[in-house]
């Protein structure tokens, strides 16, 4: 639907349509930044997309990395439950914390413009200019919640220190800071949209350090039923982030990924051509297998599932036991 048409169908009022969020800063920002785009399509106040803030199971358990406690499904099973009960239109998730599947009732709508995808290295202030990991000291220690970080760190620098480090991005700056870590790794959609990108010591190139399965994309879910909700958000996403996002999941959803095994996948879109990458390692960097495929964008889902199950082929049969 063309997004004239969106607007002349939807200026017209109607019901609000609250949206659902966790709570953190970041996704705060993310929800605000969806319901800023929801207006301007609409033609309808801010106010008729009130944001409703939703602690998750993810947000309420620090003391231990997410695969001990149930996995990505932890940021995002009660925002579900209040789309589902009809408590919210419209739930905002930074894509990379989507589970594979979402209940029954649930679909992605689609996703806003993609910001950056790269890792950012963060080193702490005693350690000055640090411009890239190999110039971080012998034995330097390193927080981060993520296991394709850790592991893709472990790979690049064995002697790296390298531990849990959980909490929304300006509780991990501020223990940065108190000096319990030496540097961090950061996603650079989130610093920019929290305006913090002046922390980042250095963006990762994206060959040497490949993102997660969705970096930097915000996903907008709906009720499959509810036609007044998937047309507001038609107005508003992004078709090329769409397509390489589409590419990146169906690869992480045949390696089944659940927080359990390092998994990293990116998708670049040149005109209708697709580019992915991607990567599966052991949680200690032992051993990794990665790949690159290049097929028609409009074929999306198809490459990824490929090159996941090329490297799925690859791997020994104790490679993703737990």
């Amino acid at each position: 639907m063309a997004q004239d048409a969106i607007s002349d169908q939807l200026s017209t009022g109607g019901a609000p349509m609250p949206i659902g969020t966790r709570g953190s800063p970041l996704a705060v920002a993310q929800a605000r930044e969806t319901a800023q785009a929801l207006a301007a399509v609409t033609g309808r106040p801010q106010d008729d997309f009130p944001l409703e803030i939703i602690r998750t199971s993810g947000d309420m358990i620090q003391d231990r990395a997410l695969s001990e406690a149930g996995g990505k499904g932890l940021f995002t099973k009660e925002i579900d439950a209040a789309q589902l009960e009809g408590r919210v239109a419209i739930t905002v998730h930074s894509a990379k914390d989507l589970p594979n599947d979402l209940p029954p009732g649930l679909i992605i709508a689609g996703y806003l413009p993609r910001e950056d995808p790269r890792d950012a290295l963060i080193a702490g202030s005693a350690l000055g200019a640090i411009s890239a990991i190999t110039e971080l000291p012998q034995g330097a220690r390193v927080g981060s919640a993520s296991l394709r970080r850790q592991a893709i760190l472990r790979r690049a620098r064995p002697d790296l220190q390298v531990s849990l480090l959980r909490g929304n991005v300006n509780t991990r700056l501020r223990k940065l800071e108190e000096g319990l870590f030496d540097a961090t790794l950061l996603a650079m959609a989130g610093l920019n949209r929290l305006g913090l990108a002046h922390h980042a010591t250095a963006a990762l190139g994206i060959d040497a350090f490949l993102p997660a399965v969705g970096q930097g994309a915000i996903a907008i879910v709906v009720r499959e039923d509810d036609a007044d909700a998937r047309a507001a958000v038609a107005g508003i996403v992004d078709s090329g982030t769409g397509i390489r996002v589409a590419a990146e999941r169906a690869f992480l959803a045949v390696l089944d990924g659940s927080c359990r095994t390092p998994i990293a996948g990116h998708a670049e879109l040149i005109g209708e051509t697709i580019v992915l990458s991607g990567l599966v390692a052991r949680p200690d960097g032992s051993e990794a297998r990665e790949g690159r495929l290049t097929g028609d964008a409009a074929e999306a889902e198809a490459l990824g599932r490929a090159l996941g199950e090329e490297l799925r082929a690859g791997l020994p049969a104790d490679f993703f036991s737990v």
